[in-house]
């Protein structure tokens, strides 16, 4: 096949290229500027992983795409007092969406990333998304909104092995980024200065100090800013109580912060808006894992359509701790990727 590799010069994308060329597929690297600042001095370079393996190498400049398909929602979940998930935005809308378009344009049949998941065929061909072999590197929760179109042209190549064995194939090949340390940052943000970043975006009222009240409306103290704090937090609340107290919700009608013990975090339900499926769309009642952040272990649940037609309600057969508006529900039946939601 003819294959796009979305490639950023770490040791994922980089691996996945080599497996793709090793295979005898006619292999071409891609990258996406989406943001202004320049990278650091110690940034992957992918033109020169591109260059080392062989491969073709386009850039492509999509920051005003990204912004508004990103970073403008991004911000404004923060002034809604919620904690979004930009990295699942930006695979469905950029990576499995203007990137799977750019590829279709040069005549690719498949897109690669190097994504720890994977696509399996299902009963009748149909291709369907499922967990990475490594539960801790797995990164399904964050492919659950891409459309289900995208699938039949989607491949990742890491999603039978394990981090340490990419990292040894990797270093068995030469490549250069074998050892480079992995970022958890958020890619528009630089420095991982939320605050900051926040504050440039004019997002002033994600600052203003309002009551920090507990769970019967008692206030306690005041807050910095709700976009400080997220819902399970508990350092950097600025007051002591002599009790550890966690932060319950936000309440971006009154400004309050809302905390309470850690008992108040535990809740059995949950609404996920704006599904996507990868699936058939289930036409009543049913039985499935949820995972509400990349860390949780997807919980049994059973899930049913809401009114409104777009959106499902979850019911825990036991409580979770710290369901967060704002972030993804993932549906899961077993192995294989359902679909999801945002959480309301």
């Amino acid at each position: 096949m003819k294959v796009l590799v979305a490639m950023s010069g770490g040791v994922d994308s980089s691996l996945a290229a080599a497996l793709l060329v090793d295979q005898g597929h006619v292999v071409f690297g891609g990258t996406l500027r989406l943001v202004d600042h320049p990278p650091t001095a110690d940034a992957p370079d992918p033109a020169a992983a591109a260059a080392a393996l062989g491969i073709p190498f386009t850039r492509w400049d999509l920051r005003d795409e990204f912004e508004r398909l990103v970073v403008s929602p991004f911000t404004a979940a923060y002034a809604a007092a919620r904690t979004p998930n930009p990295c699942a935005l930006c695979n469905a809308r950029v990576k499995f969406g203007l990137l799977l378009e750019k590829a279709r344009e040069l005549g690719a049949d498949a897109l690669a990333t190097g994504h720890y998941a994977g696509i399996a065929p299902a009963s009748g061909g149909a291709p369907r998304l499922v967990r990475g072999v490594d539960r801790r590197k797995d990164q399904s929760y964050f492919l659950f909104a891409i459309r289900r179109s995208a699938l039949p042209m989607v491949l990742f190549p890491l999603g039978g092995f394990t981090k340490d064995a990419v990292r040894a194939m990797a270093r068995a090949r030469g490549l250069a980024a074998a050892e480079r340390a992995e970022s958890q940052e958020i890619c528009f943000v630089p420095g991982d200065d939320y605050a900051g970043f926040l504050a440039s975006r004019s997002l002033a009222g994600a600052f203003v100090p309002g009551a920090v009240v507990d769970t019967s409306g008692r206030r306690l103290g005041e807050h910095r800013g709700l976009a400080n704090y997220t819902v399970g937090q508990r350092r950097g609340l600025g007051f002591a109580t002599g009790r550890p107290l966690y932060v319950v919700a936000l309440d971006a009608a009154s400004n309050e912060l809302v905390v309470g013990a850690d008992s108040e975090l535990w809740r059995r339900d949950l609404v996920a808006g704006s599904a996507n499926w990868l699936v058939d769309v289930p036409e009543r009642e049913f039985r499935a894992a949820v995972r509400i952040r990349s860390r949780h272990e997807p919980a049994p649940a059973t899930l049913a359509p809401a009114a409104d037609g777009g959106s499902w309600r979850v019911l825990f057969d036991e409580s979770q701790r710290a369901i967060t508006p704002g972030q993804a529900a993932v549906f899961y039946d077993g192995e294989t990727v359902l679909g999801g939601g945002w959480i309301q």
